[in-house]
């Protein structure tokens, strides 16, 4: 003998309507998550297609950007541009003004942490090098060498340190508007008058 089917009870057509609303919501629940995950990486994406970075053009080595970025020690490196430096013995980048002695004594070096390296060539030249590691910023030895040198070191932002804030905290504090967007793909900024340097 074959069962009988019985219509639905109003209790379980409650049930059912309830369990696909609760479906339905589920997924438009999961449907908003992805969408805004897709616009966050679209809009990450987006972001990324510029960095900030520090014109040496515009730059008046004020010291803001050792203290004003979000990092401890600061995203902004002192660069050398070898190619334009003298390999003086006398280096004003190096070098306080009135030197006891041409040494690596601390009381001679302009930098206050010692990132600035020098070392012996031949007579009468030496190279100068930057400890990143050491390097906070702070601009001193790109003022001595513009002042009265060749103008050889120079500050950038080192991007494999940088957070790519969206509002870059030195760009605000820099009194000279020295800080701007730059294609991501092209993230550093020569000086104009630096051999094979171009202005962007």
């Amino acid at each position: 003998m074959s069962e009988e089917i019985k219509p639905d009870s109003g209790s379980e057509k409650a049930k059912k309507t309830a369990l696909s609303r609760r479906n339905f919501l589920k997924m438009c629940g999961i449907s908003a998550i992805a969408l805004a995950g897709s616009a966050m990486v679209f809009k990450r994406k987006q972001f990324i297609e510029t960095v900030w970075q520090l014109d040496p053009e515009k730059c008046i080595q004020c010291g803001r950007c050792a203290a004003a970025c979000v990092l401890t020690p600061s995203a902004v490196k002192c660069v050398h541009c070898f190619a334009r430096c003298g390999y003086c013995d006398l280096c004003s980048g190096y070098f306080v003004q009135k030197p006891v002695a041409l040494d690596t004594g601390a009381e001679n070096q302009l930098c206050p942490t010692g990132a600035l390296k020098r070392t012996f060539v031949e007579d009468p030249y030496f190279q100068y090098t930057i400890d990143e590691k050491l390097c906070i910023g702070c601009g001193r030895c790109v003022k001595g060498c513009g002042d009265f040198g060749n103008g050889s070191l120079f500050l950038q932002i080192r991007h494999n340190r940088c957070k790519h804030c969206n509002e870059c905290a030195i760009a605000v504090a820099c009194p000279a508007d020295a800080f701007k967007r730059v294609p991501a793909t092209n993230p550093y900024l020569m000086r104009s008058d630096v051999p094979g340097g171009k202005k962007t």
